[in-house]
């Protein structure tokens, strides 16, 4: 006895997605409507207090005028040039290990002037910088 194939024989079997898909999308929501989203207790951490004590780290300090003049650790600048300054921080930096400079500028200081400070610092090898405030004067 010999079995033909019939005419639908040549298609092969497909697993339909659909109600997987709707069942996965049910245990979603479900999972996600039953889900709470408290927060858990946190650590309680003692942070550490400061004191303005003197911090031993070496500082360089750079002084900008309002009209664009410039003074390292209280000595005036001949050359205003980016070059000069660049130059006159890596002899202050001389000596000292992993140098903070603190940019002391006027409030009419040119933004110009700032930024050439920076890039001098950058060109001179300095590479943690700080801005100089000052605080109101209590009434």
């Amino acid at each position: 006895m010999r079995f033909r194939p019939g005419p639908d024989a040549s298609d092969e079997p497909e697993i339909n997605l659909i109600p997987l898909i709707d069942v996965l999308l049910v245990l979603l929501i479900f999972l996600t409507a039953t889900t709470t989203f408290n927060r858990f207790s946190e650590l309680a951490v003692n942070l550490p207090q400061a004191a303005a004590q003197d911090t031993g780290i070496a500082e360089i300090s750079v002084e900008v005028a309002a009209d664009g003049r410039y003074a390292i650790q209280g000595s005036a600048l001949a050359q205003a040039s980016p070059d000069a300054l660049a130059q006159a921080l890596r002899s202050a930096a001389h000596g000292r290990d992993d140098p903070l400079l603190v940019i002391h500028a006027d409030a009419l200081a040119s933004h110009q002037a700032v930024v050439d400070v920076m890039q001098a610092a950058r060109a001179a090898g300095i590479a943690r910088l700080s801005f100089a405030a000052r605080q109101p004067a209590a009434p």
